[in-house]
């Protein structure tokens, strides 16, 4: 009888701990969510949090099946002109804190200038944050303002490394308090601190791709996640994994989260 509950205690105990691990991630604080799986309306694509912030796709960028990781699609940026924009909304124009999710497939390297991944203006800046690579190296400047504070080279191996072409990586850049944390699939490769204790804010637009004053980098990227919060290491993990993926509503059910969504 003893052995029984003790091996009856067991189960509990390994299968409680996978429920409380695959339940860790939660979508509070998520203001944005692009899948990226198809095009709507001509131009559009669906911000899956159900608040209503869609995308513009503009200048040539395009939603292929060629490339992704989850679902059926992937947003391409070929041409140097080529961008996502969502308009400004309240939560995206005040946050402070704030954490940038998605997986990258750089399409080419370098090429002679810095060219934008995503940039969050803010009236007279322009990262709050902006994401670019340089113009020599396939490393990622990841940058605040007031002060232009944050990662200056990063890549795979930390500091001053590069990524790869034709290869996904799934990145995560979180502003906590006045330091950002990078990490690349999953593990924490560097952190920067004397981010400004209130970074540059208001109402402007999310670019993905070109930005108003830079030209685009060539890429494949999927599932853009933005927080107002800045996540934890366990969380920036479970993401990757896929523990954090919408179930798209049917009729005018509410979107719930979960890993349903299929590679």
């Amino acid at each position: 009888m003893k052995f029984t509950i003790c091996i009856c205690i067991t189960i509990l105990m390994v299968f409680g701990g996978q429920l409380v691990s695959l339940a860790a991630v939660s979508s509070d604080g998520l203001i944005l969510y692009l899948g990226f799986d198809r095009v709507e309306n001509g131009d559009q694509v669906k911000d899956g949090t159900g608040g209503g912030n869609d995308g513009t796709l503009t200048a040539g960028a395009e939603i292929t099946t060629a490339e992704k990781v989850h679902g059926p699609g992937s947003l391409e940026i070929v041409d140097q002109n080529a961008s996502v924009h969502v308009s400004s909304f309240p939560e995206l124009a005040a946050y402070q804190d704030n954490s940038y999710v998605f997986w990258i497939n750089f399409i080419q390297g370098s090429n002679g200038a810095w060219s934008q991944i995503i940039a969050k203006p803010a009236p007279g800046e322009d990262r709050s944050p902006g994401i670019w690579i340089r113009p020599a190296e396939l490393g990622i400047h990841y940058r605040f303002n007031p002060g232009n504070a944050g990662a200056g080279y990063v890549g795979p191996g930390g500091n001053n490394t590069q990524f790869e072409t034709d290869k996904w990586y799934h990145i995560a850049g979180v502003l906590d308090g006045t330091t950002l944390f990078f990490y690349v699939d999953g593990e924490l490769k560097a952190e920067y601190a004397g981010i400004p204790a209130n970074i540059a804010q208001g109402a402007d637009s999310l670019y993905i791709g070109k930005s108003p004053r830079y030209r685009a980098a060539t890429f494949y990227l999927d599932d853009l996640y933005v927080f107002d919060r800045a996540i934890s290491v366990d969380e920036v993990t479970e993401i990757k994994d896929g523990q954090l993926l919408p179930v798209e509503p049917k009729d005018k059910l509410t979107t719930t989260w979960g890993n349903l969504k299929l590679k």
